[in-house]
């Protein structure tokens, strides 16, 4: 209904412009063209060449010349001191007007007389010695009304012409706009991978469909990720969930030996951590993506809270037996500090989990301007090349360079990308598989209070 009103209206509006246009068109061309424009001289001169014609006609041979000139639409009128000597049809047309005109112009002057419905010529004559008054009426009837069917065929013809190129041509406005209609029907019922073919237009109706389709790719690009995250979320928390289940259920049936019971039960306590965690981490993560996260802004020194979170891991790197090397410059820096510091222990510990028994790590911080990089490598196994761009999404895990059984979300890093992203920081990723990992945070020293540079 929408699209039938648009192209209504469209066309009415456009045959309304044309209506209107041949309107002023005629009135402003009866106005500075009237209708006697022109007339009154050809009217002079017609009567004085007829004036002439019967002066030098014989007596009997002028009426045979007024019944000629009648042909040509000239109706001839000869008045004498009784009244008409020779007429042709409606004689009406002579009225006391013209009569004085002629009689006040004097002998050998063409008057012409004209109204609304009459033009006449006249002037006195002479035939045969005696003075008579002749009157020409110029017929011009037929030829106004031939002009006026012409010219009404003309307006017509515009008119029709103009009313089926404005219906197609609003047929071509309205057209993507009922083609847009239709792929926006589609997105709603979920069908997100609905495009419009657009050629290359830069009208703003092309500009629409380009927007149009840039929306719909990012829509389905939105409700892929949402797919995949539910999809990831329902595994992370369907795993713990079967095995807690199986082994409460294992106990509640007296299955497990009373001496194995423990040690069933820690397996369901660690699951229960697992689920905490992942829970955890995902408000987190869905605090961090909103638009009300408070953003503590503070003055620390970055070298004292690297060297405190490298402190709080020892007991995990003293019992692989990991070597720490840290260079730490004295950096004054500002931002969230318990968010930076999420983002340390997040990559340190993940240095430590990777790591081979008896590696090393090492923690090195530089200035750069105004800018400071801090960069955590490992010696563990690496992560494959084609598996680098995928780090930071949300569960992702890299099977193939870590070992199965080591425990995480796969939310860790997405966070730590996140609160980079606050930070107005990035982060880079080096690895080579068999030759560790290197994680390089690129970040400004200094914030304003919304957290930007």
């Amino acid at each position: 209904m929408l699209k039938r009103s648009i192209y209504l209206r469209i066309v009415g509006i456009f045959i309304s412009i044309v209506l209107i246009s041949l309107f002023v068109s005629f009135v402003i061309t009866s106005l500075f063209f009237p209708e006697d424009t022109g007339f009154e001289e050809e009217i002079i001169d017609i009567t004085t060449g007829v004036a002439g014609l019967i002066e030098s006609a014989e007596a009997d041979q002028i009426p045979g010349l007024i019944e000629r000139l009648q042909e040509f639409h000239f109706n001839v009128f000869i008045e004498g001191e009784d009244g008409l000597v020779y007429a042709t049809d409606n004689p009406g047309v002579i009225n006391e007007g013209a009569a004085a005109g002629i009689h006040r112009s004097g002998p050998g002057t063409p008057f012409v007389y004209q109204d609304a419905y009459t033009r006449v010529g006249g002037m006195p004559i002479e035939i045969n010695g005696e003075n008579y008054t002749l009157y020409v009426h110029v017929d011009y009837e037929e030829e106004e009304q031939a002009v006026r069917k012409v010219i009404l065929i003309a307006l017509l013809l515009v008119l029709i012409t103009g009313s089926l190129l404005i219906v197609l041509a609003s047929r071509y406005i309205v057209d993507p706009i009922r083609k847009l209609t239709g792929a926006a029907k589609e997105i709603a019922k979920g069908n997100f991978s609905t495009r419009i073919k657009s050629k290359n237009d830069k009208s703003e109706v092309g500009e629409l469909i380009r927007s149009f389709n840039h929306m719909a790719s990012e829509v389905e690009k939105t409700d892929q990720m949402r797919e995949d995250f539910v999809s990831s979320v329902s595994h992370e928390i369907q795993s713990p969930l079967t095995s807690i289940r199986g082994f409460t259920k294992a106990i509640r049936d007296e299955v497990v030996p009373l001496e194995s019971q423990k040690e069933y039960l820690d397996i369901i306590y660690q699951e229960t951590e697992r689920l905490s965690r992942v829970s955890e981490s995902l408000l987190q993560l869905a605090s961090l993506e909103s638009e009300h996260y408070p953003f503590n802004l503070v003055s620390f020194r970055l070298d004292e809270q690297i060297r405190r979170v490298v402190l709080a891991t020892e007991p995990q790197w003293k019992d692989k037996s990991l070597r720490i090397h840290l260079e730490l410059e004295p950096i004054l820096a500002s931002g969230d500090e318990d968010l930076l510091k999420q983002v340390w222990l997040n990559l340190i510990s993940n240095a430590v989990k990777y790591s081979e028994d008896g590696g090393e790590i090492r923690v090195v911080m530089q200035k750069e301007g105004e800018m400071v990089k801090v960069s955590v490598s490992d010696t563990g196994k690496g992560i494959p090349e084609k598996a680098i761009p995928y780090l930071f999404e949300r569960f992702y895990k890299v099977d193939k360079a870590r070992s199965s059984s080591t425990e995480g979300t796969g939310l860790g890093l997405s966070i730590v990308k996140k609160i980079l992203e606050l930070h107005n920081a990035f982060i880079d990723v080096d690895s080579k598989e068999g030759e560790g990992s290197v994680f390089t945070v690129t970040l400004y020293r200094s914030f304003n209070t919304t957290g930007e540079k």
